[in-house]
């Protein structure tokens, strides 16, 4: 099938992938941005502050990575009904999926916030222990509202609507920052201002979010016309269907990290530290690659309901030439600015040198992250995610953390060989789903 490809059918399907990308890397980067102004405005109080946001959103990354694969499903499901011209189907999937969103994310609230009185079972400094948990249960709260709203993201995104969504989550990052100020710094709230701040703005981009798609004539055919309403057992499975299997292909790339910073946390308050920024900025550069993964996602999907089969090769080939291209210019000026990057969040010596040489890490694993994330959402795309999940288990929970962990200790490489566990971890995904995809697209 391979051999179709031409360059003009490249650069037509590049292109139309480019287009819808921008909007979603940009709405990825804004969702980052609220990550990142917490790091830089809570790094102003300290060391121990920031070590105990890094745990606590360590802990926080587990559920809510759960939440997020689970309801990718929207995103399958919504662009398939969009190519059928199905808008019953659509609509069906934007109200099922949203109660989906809500019933889960308050499950995984309560799961998760029953750890709070034993997070002396991480071994974090003592201090760390101690400041995480208000915060800590004030963006486990969160987790409703913002899981509700990106599940609407990805009904309105994979309708070909990413805009208005973009609009509405940086409103919501400009509120937090707002927010941030006056709770952490004019009330004098401290880290816990940061966690109040969080739960608001989620709340209100939940809001914005529903009053927009109740609101869009374009797009009102295929939006619920009762949002309550008896839910739909045949959707609801459906999307459990895709979406539990993602939800462990995530779990087990982003536990993987929580699980990193478990094991820097051993060496200290200046260790978790590092990994805070290294793993902020790391996160902010892959919302690239996961905003073209998505829009990858939504095009296989959309063709696939077309019945366009043809058009895999183009779509696929052109989704990785471009995301190497993007990662580049990301992995060289990682490399390049890291002592520049690191001073943005502090200004402690031991904090700059250490997160700078994780950082050089970072610069070199963005590649495999990449495709390996964009493989990802093409098998998504065409319903493929069974053997993904087992993928990410392998490669991350078998292969990464306990590489990682072994150079950390036998290697003598302490947190840096931590980070370099990660990179073999993302590697080995990534030739793994790349040679999946060859085979699914023939």
């Amino acid at each position: 099938m391979f051999r179709q490809l031409t360059i003009p059918s490249l650069i037509r399907e590049g292109k139309k992938t480019a287009i819808l990308s921008v909007p979603l890397i940009i709405g990825q980067i804004s969702q980052m941005l609220m990550m990142v102004a917490d790091t830089v405005m809570v790094g102003d109080l300290g060391v121990t502050e920031l070590a105990a946001l890094s745990f606590a959103n360590a802990v926080f990354a587990i559920p809510f990575v759960f939440g997020i694969g689970l309801i990718t499903s929207i995103s399958v499901l919504s662009s398939g009904a969009a190519g059928r011209k199905d808008e019953a189907e659509a609509r069906a999937t934007c109200r099922n999926g949203f109660y989906l969103a809500l019933v889960a994310g308050l499950i995984l609230f309560l799961l998760s916030s029953a750890i709070i009185p034993f997070l002396s079972i991480f071994r974090q400094p003592l201090d760390v222990t101690a400041a995480a948990p208000p915060y800590l249960l004030l963006i486990l709260i969160s987790l409703v509202p913002v899981l509700g709203s990106m599940g609407l993201k990805n009904h309105g995104d994979s309708l070909g609507r990413p805009w208005p969504s973009f609009f509405i989550f940086l409103g919501g990052v400009i509120l937090n920052i707002a927010l941030n100020q006056l709770f952490i710094f004019t009330l004098g709230y401290g880290l816990i201002g940061a966690g109040w701040a969080t739960l608001i703005s989620r709340i209100a981009i939940l809001i914005a979010m529903l009053l927009w798609l109740n609101r869009a004539k374009s797009i009102r055919h295929l939006t619920p016309n009762h949002w309550i309403a008896r839910p739909d057992p045949a959707t609801l499975r459906k999307l459990l269907t895709l979406g539990i299997p993602a939800s462990l292909h995530l779990l087990a790339e982003v536990g993987s990290f929580s699980a990193a910073g478990f094991l820097v946390g051993f060496y200290g308050e200046v260790s978790l530290a590092s990994h805070q920024i290294a793993l902020t900025t790391a996160g902010t550069l892959f919302m690239i690659p996961l905003g073209l993964a998505i829009a990858l996602t939504m095009r296989m999907g959309n063709v696939a309901g077309a019945g366009e089969k043809d058009r895999y090769p183009a779509i696929i080939v052109s989704g990785w030439l471009i995301t190497l291209f993007f990662v580049g210019l990301t992995s060289l000026f990682c490399w390049l600015e890291r002592h520049t990057i690191v001073r943005l969040y502090v200004d402690d010596i031991e904090v700059i040198f250490l997160a700078g040489k994780l950082l050089t890490v970072v610069a070199v694993f963005q590649f495999v992250d990449a495709i390996q994330v964009v493989s990802g959402g093409i098998l998504r795309g065409l319903e493929d995610v069974k053997i993904p999940a087992w993928t990410a288990f392998l490669s991350y929970s078998l292969i990464g953390i306990p590489s990682g962990w072994l150079l950390a200790t036998r290697a003598g490489l302490g947190p840096m060989g931590i980070w370099w566990g990660l990179a073999i971890g993302l590697a080995v995904a990534s030739i793994i789903l790349t040679a999946r995809v060859f085979k699914i697209a023939r």
